[in-house]
């Protein structure tokens, strides 16, 4: 799979080079967040972290085109600042990359319209590394620690920290000049799991995480003890943790910039200066 990542865009990059007038730069500011055990909203601000990226956009069509771009932010979650399982007191962060191919279908064209509404979908690789601060302060990852018993208990097992994703999602464009388009987007990512977060399913018993994966792993998996007046007792073995009923999702919005490298022809290969481009166009 890794091997596919890298051979298709430089199929592309191959392919179109020949075509330098349909290609544009791509490049994307914007936010990052996640929906899990500990983010339970759909699409939010709340929580949400500053995200990059860049690319390349190849014009297939006046409608169609294929993107590939590379993304990196940040999601995490409390539930301090949740409005369930405070008790709990779980935190994560986790960086977040990710290498993605896409189509994108435009409802209108930008040779004839300003604006235009637009869909998108495809496949992406991703890497993520959930981590938490411990009661020092010390910076501790968590996927090692098992703390859900992933790994060693009940046909549980260890969640990759590279996977695959199906971005989607759809915006607006508006074309500033020939060379220059603005593009408003949300961009959601359904996953195949459900461990962004490093919370799942149901607590272990105490003893059987310590066997295996130390204290560390029994202090982290359960943090009410932390707070004022929290429950000092460790979870009974099975009591409900997280939720396994539904897998995580990560989503990065914002604002994307195309520039297109070469404005010498149309999509037909015909001269742009005598193209619809160089009429006003419609909104």
């Amino acid at each position: 799979m890794k091997q596919f990542f890298f051979i298709v865009p430089v199929l592309l990059l191959s392919y179109t080079a020949v075509n330098a007038q349909n290609i544009s730069l791509d490049i994307f500011g914007g936010f990052s967040n996640y929906q899990g055990d500990l983010q339970d909203k759909k699409f939010s601000l709340n929580q949400s972290h500053p995200a990059f990226g860049a690319g390349i956009n190849y014009g297939i069509s006046t409608h169609f085109s294929a993107r590939a771009g590379f993304t990196v932010g940040k999601i995490s979650g409390d539930d301090k600042k949740g409005e369930k399982n405070k008790d709990r007191n779980l935190s994560f962060s986790s960086s977040l990359s990710e290498f993605s191919l896409t189509l994108e279908y435009q409802l209108l064209s930008l040779e004839e319209h300003r604006l235009t509404p637009y869909v998108f979908a495809g496949v992406a690789y991703f890497s993520f590394n959930p981590y938490t601060t411990d009661t020092a302060g010390r910076k501790v990852f968590l996927q090692p620690l098992s703390t859900e018993g992933e790994g060693f208990y009940n046909g549980r097992s260890n969640y990759k920290l590279k996977q695959l994703s199906i971005p989607f999602g759809g915006g607006v464009k508006f074309a500033l000049s020939n060379t220059v388009t603005l593009a408003l987007e949300a961009g959601l990512r359904k996953t195949s799991t459900d461990y962004l977060d490093d919370v799942s399913t149901t607590y272990i018993d105490q003893n059987i995480l310590f066997n295996n994966r130390g204290q560390e792993a029994v202090d982290l998996a359960y943090r009410g003890y932390e707070l004022p007046g929290g429950v000092q007792t460790y979870p009974a073995d099975g009591t409900q943790r997280g939720s396994a009923k539904s897998k995580d999702w990560y989503y990065f919005s914002g604002l994307h910039v195309y520039f297109k490298l070469n404005n010498d022809a149309d999509y037909d290969g015909n001269n742009s200066s005598k193209n619809k481009l160089g009429c006003p166009r419609n909104f």
